[in-house]
């Protein structure tokens, strides 16, 4: 949490999520309405009934909520073990996350990786991985050590496990991201893991401790790996399971999804060739496929000298958008449009003849990128 913020405030945050029914919304309603987690719990029950997600139920939780003890015992586990508690508020709380309606209203931290990295990717799969998937996630994560990113996954058995291991082996950043709090570490076969993580990555929970790996808590957890990544890649998956869900979220938070294809027969690459045929993933078979279509390629020297562009007679607007992509890594049709004040029909005809002039390139999800 941020220094000024005193510790009651601290307390009333943490106590907040332990009131009965209150989620992520309702939280950050409650505060954003009432200014701070002291004044939620000062507000008067009729005005409380006034704030949206706030029904009969919650405001009279929140009245009689009397277990403020505990919440003091969380923040003196929090301070003891060296946590950092990122507030939905907070400039240092995940950005990738912040934008996403179903945020978690607190984070705990322990670990020394940046969560807003510049590149951050989550590899998932199947726990019963088979070698196919293994050697993949280690010559994968090895691949992309040039291009500098961290990789998140749940720390579970089987691709979770692999991608981490691959990781630390190649001094790449790691964060896991724990379903049950940060006093423990399930499953307890991967605390030698966990602990060599916290040199160079971390963990990560959204529950306070003595929370406990309950069944509900795992898909909770996966909305925060996939909203906390620009890319989301399914290595191994069958046709139900944790990765299938998170790769759900990657497309309803507008991700980039990536799946490794398998052979028909196999029932761990059910999962992976379903989300290629529904378009729900691009197809992935290297870390070349990856870096491509992210627009990752190291930049070699060959932007184009401002005389050369001049040459290809370009419009004010085409002049626009090409400013506008060397500004930036990437962007998306949507800000294209704002950016330029035109229509989408036009800018679509306009981004087509740059595109086949070989000065912009296209990505999945709709994004551009300058060549």
């Amino acid at each position: 949490m941020n220094k000024e913020v005193s510790e009651e405030e601290k307390i009333k945050r943490i106590a907040l999520k332990m009131v009965p029914l209150i989620g992520d919304v309702g939280a950050k309603a409650l505060v954003s309405y009432c200014g701070s987690a002291v004044a939620v719990f000062r507000e008067k029950r009729a005005k409380l009934l006034k704030i949206p997600y706030i029904g009969e139920a919650i405001a009279s939780n929140i009245s009689s909520f009397k277990n403020f003890e505990r919440a003091e015992e969380e923040l003196q586990f929090i301070k003891k073990h060296k946590i950092e508690v990122f507030f939905y508020a907070d400039e240092n709380y995940p950005r990738r996350l912040k934008q996403l309606s179903d945020a978690p209203f607190l984070l705990y931290y322990r670990g020394n990786a940046n969560v807003n990295h510049e590149k951050i990717i989550s590899v998932v799969g199947t726990r019963e991985a088979t070698e196919y998937g293994k050697h993949f996630c280690q010559r994968f994560v090895e691949e992309l050590v040039p291009h500098n990113v961290l990789v998140i996954s749940g720390l579970a058995y089987g691709i979770d496990i692999a991608a981490h291991k691959a990781a630390l082996k190649n001094n790449t950043p790691t964060i896991g991201v724990l379903a049950h709090g940060l006093d423990k570490i399930y499953p307890s076969a991967h605390k030698n893991t966990a602990i060599k993580m916290l040199s160079n990555g971390g963990v990560l929970s959204e529950y306070i401790s003595q929370t406990q790996p309950d069944r509900e808590h795992f898909p909770e957890r996966n909305r925060i790996v996939a909203g906390m990544s620009d890319a989301i890649i399914v290595v191994e998956a069958a046709l139900k399971g944790g990765a299938l869900i998170t790769a759900e979220y990657g497309n309803s938070y507008n991700k980039d999804v990536f799946a490794l294809p398998g052979r028909s027969t196999d029932e761990f690459s059910a999962g992976c060739n379903k989300l290629i045929k529904t378009n729900k993933a691009s197809l992935i078979e290297s870390s070349d496929d990856l870096i491509y279509l992210m627009g990752w390629e190291q930049k070699k020297v060959q932007k184009k000298s401002r005389q050369s562009l001049l040459l290809l007679n370009l419009t004010a607007l085409e002049t626009l958008i090409i400013e506008k992509l060397t500004a930036t890594n990437k962007m998306h049709v949507d800000e294209l449009t704002n950016a330029c004040k035109i229509p989408n029909s036009e800018l679509a005809i306009v981004l087509l003849n740059l595109e086949f002039s070989g000065i912009i390139k296209s990505l999945p999800g709709n994004y551009f990128i300058r060549t």
